[in-house]
């Protein structure tokens, strides 16, 4: 008997792993044969050898952005919680209008690999690579940690593995990390994409079917499933108001107001998403990826607040809040109401191919950010052999795997949109101020640079592990202790002003200290970032500019 409850399977956990196994099975042909001729070279292993479309690259854009926490996390946060999940999802859908209008195109003209490749261009080199360096490495780690938490959640539903049960529960995060480092030493970023493009296909497909369906059950009138919503939940028509999570006290709002700037400045500072622009020829293919990307991942997230509630009505919160994976696992428990075993397995399979994909571009961000921005800029001065820096990248691939499998373990059983949106508001910290200010301010120097990125990552950290996410409440992560003393549970609201700030009072107080070949040098990365000249060229070794690197180093 299949049963809806925690420490019970959901569905044949034989069938649930078969349908799995032919899923990874899949991704692993596509893998192979994508990878084929190898990716010795460091811009094979990066980008792709920069051979996507506009069209192929979008798609794996919103691959890489519908992970685990659109697919699994806002569809349970829409269902427990009704509207508060809804906002968090449009918030994060109009983030990547700041990406298409005021970074993909620049960032593509100007950098290669990395988003410290732009930092770096006109500021000094060693120090900016190092904060965009641990920066990259820091955003990539905390958004791993919450995708292989959300694997093993979704794995232990379906293995009918109980909440107390943290050894099993462990041992299945851990194959997790270990598939992805398979994925990522085997395909490099080529391969990746075209798993990122099938993934992305498939979820938008499921999305579609599973949102059709459930309209369907109410002769496609949204009213009336809303109506329904209500009536089977206690919550009744606070599911269709803010303010049930995030509205019950003046203090919930302002973390409310947290979490969507964070939300919206998010997306366009996550490291992974940003290295996705360096894998197409040219700026204008940036930007178009963009354009589809925004279509894909709308239309998903129209789904996903159908979905959402039709778990609402069908299944209720009760059940998915008792059930393994928690909140995480009202996608899985509705295609199981919807559909029976098959579809749940189809549902759950997408999912965790969706978790392997996401993960397995992250690690390759993280990698690739040590790799070429620490040991052969920093460390070897430019001068690394390009097979030795792609080694060192799939060494600390390894490295990474390991930590963030440790991660997992810890965060299991979290709310994995909670987790991505604490991630969005370390990124917009430590990333965005120090990218627009390179981009757009002439004046701005390397002592803003070094002190946007450090200060506004710093900030966010020490607010996160004093927040009630981490300790003081039943949900927080360590509930048995209480060392919280920052009331909200986002700390976007102050880290990514802080982080402004801190650019702009560094540029101020670094003024003295002004290189004085740096207005040519930003007269030259400004027409490089409109025009894309010299695109993937190294700036030109004329005397100034030698004299410039001398300097920056």
């Amino acid at each position: 008997m299949t049963l809806l409850a925690a420490g019970t399977a959901v569905g044949s956990p034989g069938l649930n792993l078969g349908i799995f196994a032919g899923f990874v099975a899949l991704t692993f042909v596509v893998l192979f044969a994508t990878a084929r001729g190898g990716h010795r070279a460091a811009g094979d292993y990066y980008t792709g050898g920069q051979a996507f479309t506009a069209a192929q690259n979008g798609t794996a854009i919103a691959g890489d952005y519908l992970s685990a926490a659109a697919f699994l996390g806002v569809v349970g946060a829409v269902a427990v919680y009704g509207f508060d999940g809804v906002m968090f999802a449009i918030g994060s859908l109009t983030g990547w209008v700041i990406a298409l209008l005021f970074i993909a195109e620049p960032l593509r003209n100007t950098g290669r690999y990395t988003m410290a490749d732009v930092l770096s261009y006109r500021l000094r080199v060693r120090p900016v690579r190092s904060a965009a360096a641990t920066s990259t490495l820091l955003v990539s780690m905390l958004y791993l940690v919450a995708q292989i938490a959300g694997a093993g959640g979704l794995l232990t539903l379906l293995l009918g593995i109980p909440n107390s049960d943290r050894v099993d529960q462990s041992v299945v995060i851990a194959g997790v990390g270990v598939l992805m480092l398979v994925y990522v030493l085997v395909g490099g970023m080529k391969g990746t994409t075209w798993v990122q493009i099938l993934k992305a296909v498939l979820l938008a497909v499921s999305g579609a079917l599973l949102a059709v369906w459930v309209l369907g059950r109410w002769g496609f009138n949204l009213s009336s499933l809303l109506q329904s919503t209500m009536t089977a939940n206690s919550a009744g028509e606070a599911l269709l108001n803010p303010g049930l999570q995030y509205g019950r006290t003046e203090l919930s709002k302002i973390d409310f107001l947290s979490l969507g700037l964070a939300g919206l400045l998010g997306p366009a500072s996550l490291p992974h998403v940003l290295m996705r622009f360096y894998t197409v020829p040219d700026g204008r293919a940036a930007r178009r990826s963009v354009v589809w990307a925004i279509w894909l991942i709308g239309l998903f997230f129209l789904a996903a607040i159908v979905i959402g509630y039709g778990a609402a009505a069908l299944v209720g919160p009760d059940a998915i809040t008792a059930a393994a994976g928690e909140s995480n696992a009202a996608a899985p428990l509705l295609a199981y109401k919807l559909g029976g075993e098959v579809l749940l397995g189809v549902v759950a399979a997408i999912a965790f191919a969706t978790i392997l994909a996401v993960v397995a571009g992250l690690t390759i961000t993280a990698s690739a950010s040590f790799a070429h921005d620490v040991y052969a800029t920093v460390l070897k001065r430019g001068n690394a052999d390009p097979r030795v820096e792609v080694r060192v990248a799939r060494f600390t691939a390894v490295v990474v795997g390991i930590i963030a499998i440790a991660g997992g373990i810890v965060a299991n059983g979290q709310n994995i949109a909670v987790l991505v949106g604490l991630t969005f508001a370390v990124a917009a910290s430590a990333h965005l101020p120090s990218l627009l200010y390179t981009l757009y301010w002439p004046r701005f120097t390397t002592t803003g640079a070094v002190l946007s990125i450090w200060g506004g990552m710093i900030t966010a950290l020490v607010l996160v592990a004093f927040s009630p996410e981490v300790s003081g409440t039943p949900t927080s992560l360590f509930p048995d202790h209480d060392f919280a003393w920052f009331p909200l549970a986002n700390p976007g609201m102050v880290s990514i002003p802080v982080s402004f700030l801190l650019g702009a009072v560094g540029t101020w107080l670094g003024g003295r200290r002004r290189d004085p070949d740096a207005a040519r040098r930003h007269a030259e990365m400004e027409v490089r970032a409109l025009t894309g000249a010299n695109v993937d060229r190294p700036r030109p070794r004329s005397r100034a500019t030698t004299a410039a690197q001398r300097y920056a180093r």
